[in-house]
């Protein structure tokens, strides 16, 4: 259910920067945006572990920032893998999108998930 609602999630996001920045993000529509959420989440159980694994050494001295990359590396690759439903303009727009979407999530998982999460425990 977690991952639905994560996928859910990614796919508004993913709607809403089509929207703000429709000259360098491109979505053909909120089924694309579904099948980009869903692809994008198979790659960060399949090869984001692969991906810190061989850069650990530039990871940790950078003190995690190279993971924001590494993000960056599977959305140009969701983009690759969608075709022309699915496509960012340039690797540092997917740098950009990466950074948006953690601090986006952060506070979505902080604001509604983990309060929701206390509330069911009590």
């Amino acid at each position: 259910m977690r991952w639905l609602i994560g996928c859910l999630i990614n796919a508004v996001l993913f709607m809403a920067l089509a929207g703000y920045f429709h000259e360098s993000f491109y979505l053909s529509g909120f089924a694309a945006a579904i099948q980009a959420s869903i692809l994008l989440s198979i790659l960060n159980v399949l090869v984001r572990p692969l991906l810190i694994l061989f850069t650990l050494p530039v990871t940790v001295l950078s003190m995690g920032l190279f993971l924001f990359v590494i993000n960056a590396m599977t959305l140009e690759l969701t983009d690759y893998l969608m075709g022309t439903a699915f496509e960012i303009d340039g690797f540092g727009m997917a740098l950009f999108f990466a950074i948006l979407m953690s601090v986006v999530n952060l506070v979505i998982q902080k604001t509604i998930l983990d309060p929701s999460r206390k509330t069911r425990e009590k």
